[in-house]
Formats: structure tokens, sequence, C-alpha cells
């Protein structure tokens, strides 16, 4: 799961008023419900077809599956999440310069969608063409729900926090859902049989999975065209303006700190990333093949565990919230947030060196990856949502836009530096697999353990931000 925050690419923005007058329930601007599914739904596109995607790569021909090795599934993935990321900078351009956020927001839906449909037929260039096209629309559609969700508050609107956060409660459900859909549908042995039934190949089941992803994007474009003339006010072609002088002030010293402490963040945040996009890719392939995926004599899709971290989200965000408020200026400071995030992603990483030598004599017990996943998910809540405020307040206000862009750049690289390291992946050689989970978890310590040593320093350069 990764948080997101608008992206303010016209400094002008910050000075910019609420726009909305009408409010729904909740004192919320009426347009956020419109927003909000359709994020929802965008994420149930993303997320269902990613809980299948590295099990349809490697799973052999006889399975329907394309037969990939671990390496190349992987390098495929990492390559392709890196690329749904870096193409939200282009994204905003062009709705910017170009086709407004509306307009932008239902073109990259369509492609979505077009691009979940092409991988329903069973050729290999479809496939990669559904992957590509999946990229270029989510990088037109994702950045700019954000951008009009700012929009619908002023920067002082005290319901702007709680705005973002029914979003992001939307894209939890969205990708809590979407696996246990696409993945029933990909996996289930009823569905299959039900197939079978229909006169039709069961071994296409996984093209009808990335079918449902598609529906699930439909769903969301055309809730969003019906519903667009409700957004008067947001979303339309900007009309620039020449900058003030201000964009033009050089930098104070305190903002180079603080660039320079944005920059460490964003390193650090890089490779939690490249550990914690594992959950897709390598530790999906450990559910698929080294655990049992049955619960009282029921069987269920090895992907149903992908709906495992956002379930465990919805549930502790509330508490994460009211822990950071209760605990107010006492509250750790960002970089030692960033430092529990390491630690507990380690402490889940480590949890896995038994769990994989358990698989040694057989199949292990769900439990294994439900602790993982648990104690992960407490390690992402240090630092998922932190590290994009703490952005937001230490980037000097008229770079807001550019350096968040870049921040989110960090999932990127680390989504990809994570599809690489998912290729040493081997559940045949019990002992590699050990040393494989274990190296990612020590890993992870150490990083811990500098970023502590480092944390009084990184303090003082954020000087008053915390």
């Amino acid at each position: 799961m990764n948080y997101d925050l608008p992206v303010l690419r016209n400094p002008e923005a910050l000075e910019t008023e609420a726009v909305p007058e009408k409010t729904g329930r909740g004192g919320h601007p009426k347009e956020l419900t419109t927003l909000v599914l359709t994020e929802f739904w965008e994420r149930f596109s993303y997320y269902g077809m990613r809980a299948i995607l590295i099990l349809y790569m490697t799973a052999p021909p006889k399975q329907g599956g394309l037969g990939f090795e671990t390496q190349k599934a992987a390098s495929i993935y990492g390559t392709y999440t890196m690329a749904v990321y870096l193409t939200g900078l282009p994204g905003g351009f062009i709705a910017d310069k170009i086709l407004g956020a509306r307009l932008a927001v239902i073109a990259g839906g369509l492609i979505i969608a077009l691009g979940h449909f092409s991988m329903v037929a069973t050729s290999l260039p479809c496939f990669y063409t559904g992957l590509i096209l999946i990229t270029l629309g989510t990088g037109l559609l994702k950045p700019n729900i954000s951008t009009m969700v700012g929009d619908l508050y002023s920067q002082d609107d005290p319901r702007r926090d709680g705005g973002f956060s029914i979003l992001y409660m939307g894209v939890s459900l969205g990708a809590a859902l979407a696996p246990l859909l696409c993945g029933y549908i990909a996996q289930g042995e009823r569905f299959k049989q039900v197939l079978s039934y229909l006169s039709i190949n069961p071994l296409n089941s996984w093209h009808y999975g990335f079918a449902a992803a598609g529906v699930g994007m439909t769903f969301g474009v055309i809730q969003f065209t019906a519903r667009r003339s409700r957004l008067v006010h947001i979303g339309v072609k900007p009309q620039h303006r020449e900058a003030s002088e201000r964009l033009y002030r050089p930098l104070t010293r305190d903002e180079w700190k603080h660039i320079g402490v944005i920059f460490l963040l964003f390193f650090i945040y890089m490779l939690y990333s490249a550990v914690y996009e594992q959950s897709g890719s390598s530790l999906n392939l450990f559910a698929d093949r080294l655990t049992r995926t049955e619960a009282f004599g029921w069987r269920f899709p090895s992907s149903w565990f992908q709906s495992v971290d956002s379930i465990y989200l919805i549930l502790l965000a509330p508490f994460f919230s009211m822990l950071w408020l209760r605990l107010g200026t006492r509250q750790p400071s960002v970089p030692a947030k960033f430092c529990l995030a390491l630690l507990f992603q380690g402490l889940a990483l480590l949890l896995m060196v038994p769990a994989s030598m358990f698989a040694s004599s057989g199949k292990v017990s769900p439990g294994w990856l439900l602790s993982v996943y648990f104690v992960d998910i407490i390690g992402w809540m240090c630092i998922g949502p932190i590290g994009a405020s703490a952005v937001t307040k230490l980037a000097p206000p008229k770079l807001v836009g550019v350096i968040m862009g870049v921040w989110f750049l960090g999932i990127a690289f680390g989504s990809k530096i994570a599809g690489y390291l998912a290729g040493f992946f081997d559940e045949t050689d019990i002992g590699l697999l050990m040393k494989f989970f274990g190296s990612l978890g020590v890993a992870a310590l150490i990083a811990a353990a500098l970023l502590a040593l480092s944390t009084p320093t990184i303090c003082k350069l954020m000087g008053k931000v915390h």
C-alpha cells in the first residue's frame, strides 16, 4: 500500500481558497464521494491484477500460465511496478498543460481498462501490451485523483486531512477486496469447475481474473463520467498565470538543509520499498508454493494472502491515528519513526527464516504469513503516511510539487530493486531460502541501527519541523 498526498504541481495552489460550498455527509464536499469511488475502483483493478501477476507468469503452461523462470518473472514484475510510479510525473504534466485533471482521469481509466482486457487474450504480445497500457493509464489517473481531492480544500481547511483519510480508506478497501475476487476467479477450483461445465477451458481462468480487474476499472470510469458534472470547480484545464517573483527567490540555508534531509529520507524509503514490495513477489510465491491454503477443511486461493496487508491496515489505521494524536509533541520524530519502520520490517522478514525451515518438511501453516504481514504493516504505518507528510512540511513551497514527485520515485526505484531481489527466490533450496529472507531482515535491522545513530543529526537539520 502507498499513501498518496496531493501533488501540488503549481506552487500557487498553496494559496488557493476552498472551492466547493456544498457539503455532503460528514461535512465534506459532495465531490469527494465521486473521487473516492473512482480511486477505489482504480486500486481494485491494480491490486486485483497484481495479486495474480507473478503467479500467472511462473505457473507452467499445463496450469494455464506462461511458465517463466522466477528470475524473469520477478524482473518483469519489478519493472512493471516501477513504471507505474514513474509515469505519474508525465501524467501530471499532461493534465496540467493539455487535458486538465478530469479528462486525464477519464482517459487514464479507459486505458487501464483496455490494458486489463488486453490480458484476457492468451497471446504473449497481448500480455505485454496490457502491462504497458495499465502503466500509461495509471500515470494519467492516479496523481490527478489526489490532486483533485486536494483542490476541494484550502490549505488551512481543518477538513483537509479527514478528506484524505477518506480517500485512503477507499484505496485500502479496493486493495483488500480485489485479491479476494480476482484471486478466486483466477485460482478457485469451483470457478474452474463452472468453466468446465460451460465448456470453457478452465486453464484460461487466469485471464478471467485479469478481466475482473478490467471490469472494476470500467465501473470506476462509468461512475466518474456520470458524475463529473458535479465537479464544477475542479479538474478543469488550468489557466496558467505568470509566476510571482517569490518563485525565483533563492533558497535559504535552512531550506537547503531541509532538501538534504528529504533526499536522505528518500534513500531510506527506497530501501524500505525494495523489501516491502516482496509482498507481491517472493512472499506471494511463498504463499503459493510453500503455504497450506486451507482453513477448516476449505481450500482458498493463495492470492488471497495479498488482501491481508490491506485488511490489517484498515484495522490499525485508526489506532495509529489516535496514537500520534494522543502523544502530540511527545511522539517520535520523523527519522525515529523511519527507524521503527525498518525495525519492524526486519523482524517481519526474520520470521520468514523459521517459516522457510519448517517448509522443508511440507507446506507451512498460514499463520506464518499472517504474522509476517501483521508485523510488517506496523512498520509501514510508521513510514508510509509519515514520509509523504514530512516532505510537504520540509520542501520549500515553490518546490513542493517537484519534490513530491521525486519522493514517489523512491517507490518506483525500490520496486525495481524488489523485482531483482525476488529473482533469488527458490523454494527448492530451503537453505538458500532461509538465507534470502534472513539477509533481507538483517539488512533492514542494520539500516535501522544506522539511522538511529544518525537521528539526532537529522533532527538538528530539520530545525523546527517535526
